[in-house]
């Protein structure tokens, strides 16, 4: 899939369609190196004990093949779920590792413990392994709005985790929604430069944010509806295949689901301001993984399509796919698998004066980028 997103980056039919291969030369994907140096610099046997807890979900498994991938210095691992998953063996970086049964004894002896086991689980026991000595990095919603918890992405606030480190007692950070986090990795570096006023976000949420059950009934229904049968539906109250519809998050009093909500708020928190405006509408569509986003953004000040695509052409994390010639900008398929958040359709906002809007179109990994790889890279800033 990179190959083929790869070749889409043309010579000079449209503008931006060159800086898709720039993005690739070291800069666009966040630096692997920076683990791996701190696995150098430390003793012989120096490294944290790590813990997984909810390693045989989705964004568990995916966090093996992060810290894998990026050579994360560990000195035990160990992995942790519910007791009905409990003596599971999964293998990790040339070993075999059996599944251990989550409780509140399972962290005297961690020092990095990356949760993905839901809200519930985070909310009882996050707490209880922070005050064991370790930090939490919880990719739930459960403290994302607590004071004092840091709401991170590592490319856009790093400075809000800066007193934290991994041997030097506990603690939790919290791994932003996945939409935010997708979101925010290709507007912050506008914002940096001319800050947003207002920002409506249109989101098209792939099956993968519901978890590997509803990736597994997504693919189901397709074959039954194919084949003319009647759709299971064990996840959806109705058919998801050939479909789509409101998020299914908890609806609010005013209209909004709380998925909407919780890009309004937790992109205050991250930018740590109230002065910005912001409005959602969050779709699920029958894409087995990778998010899609229509952002669009008003400024304070101006800023033009050449110089948004300049600032996004250097931010880490960030490809651009482009291509107004050819009709080639960012899909799912292509984030698929991928590290970077891709973004294209920038063009000016034409109902606005001036350079006072910009339209985007975002692609990122729900799995990857918005949930393992964000949290891996936040356990990168505890080394």
């Amino acid at each position: 899939m990179a190959a083929r997103a790869r070749a889409r980056a043309g010579a000079g039919a449209g503008a931006g369609a060159g800086a898709r291969g720039a993005g690739r030369a070291g800069r666009g994907r966040c630096p692997r190196g920076a683990a791996a140096a701190a696995r150098a610099l430390r003793p012989a046997g120096e490294a944290p004990r790590v813990a997984i807890v909810g390693v045989t979900g989705a964004v568990g498994q995916e966090f093996l093949r992060v810290l894998k991938e990026r050579d994360f210095p560990y000195s035990s691992m160990k992995l942790l779920a519910s007791a009905r998953s409990a003596g599971r063996t999964y293998a990790f970086d040339g070993r075999d590792y059996t599944v251990e049964e989550l409780t509140a004894d399972s962290f005297g002896d961690v020092d990095i413990a990356l949760f993905s086991a839901g809200g519930g689980v985070s909310k009882e026991l996050g707490p209880v392994a922070a005050a064991a000595g370790a930090v939490v990095v919880d990719n739930s919603s459960a403290f994302r709005m607590t004071e004092g918890v840091p709401l991170v992405i590592p490319e856009v606030n790093p400075e809000a985790m800066a007193d934290l480190k991994w041997g030097r007692g506990g603690g939790i950070v919290a791994n932003p929604n996945c939409s935010t986090i997708i979101a925010l990795m290709a507007v912050t570096p506008l914002h940096r430069v001319a800050p947003v006023k207002r920002m409506v976000v249109s989101t098209y949420q792939a099956a993968s944010g519901a978890g590997q059950a509803a990736m597994d009934e997504l693919e189901l229904q397709t074959k039954e509806v194919l084949e003319g049968k009647e759709c299971t539906k064990n996840i959806w109250d109705f058919q998801y295949a050939f479909n789509l519809f409101s998020h299914n998050s908890p609806m609010m009093d005013n209209g909004y689901n709380e998925e909407e909500l919780k890009m309004v708020k937790e992109t205050k928190k991250i930018w740590g301001t109230e002065d910005v405006s912001i409005t959602a509408t969050c779709i699920r569509v029958p894409i087995m993984r990778a998010h899609a986003e229509s952002i669009n953004l008003e400024f304070e000040g101006g800023l033009g399509e050449a110089e948004a695509r300049r600032l996004l052409e250097g931010a880490a994390g960030v490809s651009l796919i482009d291509d107004r010639g050819s009709n080639t900008f960012p899909t799912p398929l292509d984030a698929s698998d991928e590290d970077d958040v891709y973004v294209g359709r920038i063009r000016r906002d034409i109902s606005r004066a001036g350079d006072q809007g910009l339209d985007l179109f975002v692609c990122g990994d729900q799995i990857k980028k918005g949930a393992a790889l964000n949290a891996v890279q936040v356990a990168e800033l505890l080394l």
